[in-house]
């Protein structure tokens, strides 16, 4: 059996990087052919002034616009709805997503739901299949997500208490407009949870069943470097528009799909912590993974600890003994210190959780993620508890 696994790869978007790049979205857009957009927001690109100056661009070169705000983190799906609603309505016919993740999540699910006859949950759900989605653009915020150029949105349906990722190139962003000035402004938690996040999206594709792959492997651990290099520079100096033009471009590559090509990959840390955002929507998806994934390697290491040793020596330059175990397990921890240094929490209970908590996710965790789930190693409903409990 081949290490290198078959493999598709779709990266459409336009990127539009640096200073001032905000400024290109009506000339980018009208020459893609767009008439009427919707620009979609969460309440600081609207409090800051930036939504207005990125409509101003649209007024300046001849396109219609409506607005839709309210998105919140753990976007949910009645205002998807209540977006699709308005571009059917009012003939719609590019949707712009101002804001980060969360936002441009929530765009993909309204353009998707926009030219289809049903309801939008059945396009999460994967009870129907995605076939035909409007344009869409971002201009970014919060680098964390990567959804700027990723084919992946994640859901919430607080009314059966559900938070669902879906995928398909179809809705990929036409455009990205990343202006590094704009994330300057961001408080230190949010820029931590980011990039927590961005290094999470690289641990799900490192670590998984299939053997080396040196370029892809590569890529991802160079990645794994800036981000980790770069995340200390930002969170020491906010205003350091080099390291947060490094973080926010590695914020776009490191969940575009790049850095998975021939591999599995695993997905098990993320599903669960979806889980317990769902629980309490207050939960930032990146805090919450700063505490799972240390968790989930102490699990699960020793189905393949020269993987995590191999890891520990490339990121954090952990020095290899003759015991394996033992460099896997000092990589565990810088990890973890890694996600400490940054101001992300250590324990659930921080969140608020308790222990009885835990069964309550394994119903949506099953339907959402199957049983077993993983890839580095399968696992069960009771692993997942074993693995939130551990993390308590």
């Amino acid at each position: 059996m081949p290490a290198f696994n078959n493999f598709e790869f779709c990266s459409p978007t336009h990127f539009v990087f640096g200073k001032d790049a905000e400024l290109q979205v009506g000339e980018k857009l009208a020459a893609f052919g767009a008439h009427k957009v919707l620009i979609h927001y969460g309440k600081h690109a609207k409090d800051c002034g930036l939504i207005d100056r990125v409509a101003k661009t649209l007024v300046d070169n001849g396109l219609e616009y409506v607005e839709l705000g309210g998105v919140r983190p753990n976007p949910e799906i009645n205002l998807c709805r209540e977006g699709a609603k308005i571009c059917k309505e009012q003939g719609v016919d590019f949707v712009l997503a101002v804001g980060g993740g969360s936002v441009i999540d929530s765009v993909k699910c309204i353009a998707d739901s926009a030219v289809y006859d049903g309801d939008a949950w059945d396009l999460v759900s994967k009870k129907a299949p995605v076939k035909a989605s409007l344009p869409i653009a971002s201009v970014l915020t919060i680098p964390a997500a990567g959804s700027e150029g990723s084919k992946n949105s994640v859901i919430s349906n607080d009314e059966l208490g559900m938070k669902t990722g879906y995928g398909c190139d179809l809705h990929r962003p036409k455009f990205a407009f990343m202006n590094p000035e704009l994330t300057m402004s961001l408080p230190p938690y949010q820029t931590a949870a980011g990039c927590t996040d961005m290094f999470a999206h690289l641990l799900e594709r490192f670590f998984d069943d299939a053997e080396n792959i040196p370029v892809t492997d590569n890529i991802n651990l160079s990645l794994m470097k800036t981000v980790r290099a770069n995340a200390v520079r930002v969170m020491e100096d906010p205003n350091n528009y080099d390291a947060r033009a490094n973080i926010m471009w590695a914020g776009a590559l490191c969940h575009n799909g790049i850095a998975g090509c021939g591999r599995h990959e695993d997905w098990a840390t993320h599903g669960m912590e979806h889980e317990l955002s769902a629980l309490k929507t207050e939960v930032t998806h990146g805090a919450g993974l700063a505490v799972l994934f240390p968790a989930w390697m102490d699990y699960v290491y020793e189905e393949n600890p020269e993987r995590f040793a191999l890891y520990g020596r490339e990121v954090f330059g952990i020095s290899t003994t003759d015991d394996v175990k033992a460099d896997a397990r000092a990589a565990i921890l810088a990890t973890r210190q890694f996600f400490t240094s940054l101001g992300m929490p250590t324990h659930l209970s921080e969140f608020g959780f308790v222990e009885s908590d835990f069964e309550k996710t394994v119903p949506t965790l099953r339907e959402n993620k199957g049983e077993p789930f993983g890839s580095f190693k399968k696992l069960t409903m009771d692993d997942a508890v074993a693995i939130y409990k551990s993390a308590l």
